[in-house]
Parts: structure tokens; sequence; C-alpha cells
């Protein structure tokens, strides 16, 4: 009787023990297969601002996917989640312009509604509703805009979205999202000049160097000429710096860009003398600076 009593304590033990087991054992036996619509990713810096698209990729497989009527898996007129499972996201470092509406930095979904002729691409603020279209609230948008879709010249097979189209100064840019045989863009604007000018407020006076970067800022960005040419000459009057060639032809394209055709020359010509007696090389300066003098000997 006692050891029938001492064995039921350790019966439940080892039963307690088995049922353990089973469960891990279970939640290591589970398999790994593929999704229908993968988990996807694009991003890309525009100007200072990090640009990021995450959505689920669903497949054409065959389906006809936007058209009028039921037999379409979009239909023409209804809210769509733009991808699969829990929709798409776009992900703003920065205040961005998305579509003409001022959008503030932060985590948005991405909603479109299909169209023939024009599609509706729309920010929403509340992450939690997720692909569920059913509960969208207009009150939650915090940008909508029209725009036309564009004949693709194949089927894209599998949706996929792109931060395209960037600008030379880096100001703008395209949210593309490509499925089936259409193709929408919608324009994405930031701004970064004010940033940058703080940045060389700041930075000047800690960083002589930081001289240069703002004169280029302003050269490049076709600012203020006299300002960028007053930079550029602080650097090259401290120590040995207007030995460095590849900055005195900075100050010979600013001089150019401002219309001082006499005075470009001559630094180009110094710069380009300082690049021939370099002894590790010139680096393409001769030849930059010869093309620039003649250039602005062109004008």
């Amino acid at each position: 009787m006692e050891q029938n009593q001492k064995l039921k304590p350790m019966k439940r033990t080892l039963l307690v023990t088995l049922l353990v087991a089973c469960i891990a054992w279970g939640a290591m036996a589970q398999i790994n297969v593929p999704q229908p619509s993968p988990s996807g990713s694009v991003s890309s810096k525009v100007g200072l601002t990090d640009v990021t698209i995450e959505y689920f990729r669903p497949k054409v497989n065959g389906r006809k996917i936007f058209g009028e009527g039921k037999d379409y898996l979009q239909p023409y007129g209804q809210t769509w989640r733009s991808g699969a499972n829990a929709g798409s996201k776009l992900i703003l470092s920065t205040d961005a312009t998305v579509g003409g509406a001022k959008v503030k930095a932060g985590e948005y979904l991405i909603f479109t509604v299909p169209g023939k002729d024009e599609w509706q691409f729309m920010l929403y603020s509340d992450l939690s509703l997720g692909g569920n279209v059913n509960r969208y609230d207009k009150a939650n948008e915090v940008a909508r805009t029209s725009v036309k879709p564009i004949k693709t010249s194949h089927i894209i097979e599998t949706l996929t979205f792109n931060i395209a189209d960037i600008s030379e100064d880096n100001t703008s840019a395209n949210i593309e999202l490509a499925w089936a045989d259409v193709a929408i863009k919608v324009p994405l604007k930031v701004s970064f000049d004010e940033e940058v000018m703080k940045e060389i407020a700041e930075n000047t006076k800690v960083n002589p160097r930081n001289y240069l970067a703002a004169a280029n800022y302003y050269y490049t960005a076709n600012k203020d000429l006299n300002q960028a040419l007053e930079w550029v000459n602080m650097y090259l009057n401290t120590g040995d710096n207007a030995k460095q060639f590849w900055n005195l032809h900075l100050k010979a394209k600013i001089l150019a860009k401002m219309g001082n055709k006499k005075e470009a020359i001559e630094v180009a010509e110094k710069s380009k003398d300082l690049a021939s007696n370099f002894p590790n090389g010139d680096f393409g300066y001769i030849k930059r600076n010869e093309d620039l003098i003649a250039q602005v000997k062109g004008k």
C-alpha cells in the first residue's frame, strides 16, 4: 500500500515530463515552406530621407487581377490593401510630400483604389487596421492623390514596389507599384536645405574642412555663389591648403559659374600645374582643369 502511494507522485512526474517533451518536440517539428505571398521590402535614400516600403508580394498565378466586375481579383472602384496579408507599409525617416500632401515622418499603410483611367493612392495612419479594408476610416487618411495607370509592356507576375526616378538634385522620386499589366507612379518630394544649412552653421565652427562641403553644396544647388567662394577661400587660406589642387579646382568651378572667366582660368591653370607635379599622380585633375578652361573660353 505504502509502495503504491510512493509510486503515484513518480508517475505524475513522469507524465508531466513526457507531456512537456511532446510539446517541445511538436514545436521543433514545424516545417518551413514557401509562402504564397512572400514578404518583400525596398528602401532608398532620397535626399536625406530614408524611404522604405515593406509589403507582401502576391502572384498573378493565371488570375485576372484588375478590371470591371466580379471576375477580377481586384475590381475597379474597390479599396485594395495594395498587397497581400497585412498589406503594404511606407516608412519615412523625415517629413516629406507624397502626392502633393505633406506627410510627417513615420509609418503608414498604403491603400489604393484601382480604376481603368485613374487610381487613388492613400496613406493611412492607423497601422492596427492591417489589410482589413472593411474597417477603413477616412478620418485616418494622411494623404490621398489621383494618378494615371500605366499599361506595362509585359505581365508583372509578382507585385513589385520600387522607389524610382530619383532626381539629379535628390529632391524628388516616384513610389512605383507594378503588378499584372499595370503600374502607377506616385510623386515623392523631400526637403533638406534647412537641415543642411543648420549643419553648415554648426560644423564649420569645429572643422574647417566643412567649409569645403558647404561651398560645394552651394555650388551644386545654385545658391549664393559669393558665399560659396568665401567659404572655399577661408579653407584655402589656412596653412598649406592652397596646394590642394583638387580643392583649387572647386574654386575655379565656382568662379566659372559666377562668370569670372579670367580668374577662373588662372585658378584652373594653377590647379593643373600643381596636379602635374604631384608625386602620387594627378587623379584626373589635369584633364578636369583642361576641360574647364576650354569650357570657360568657349563661353
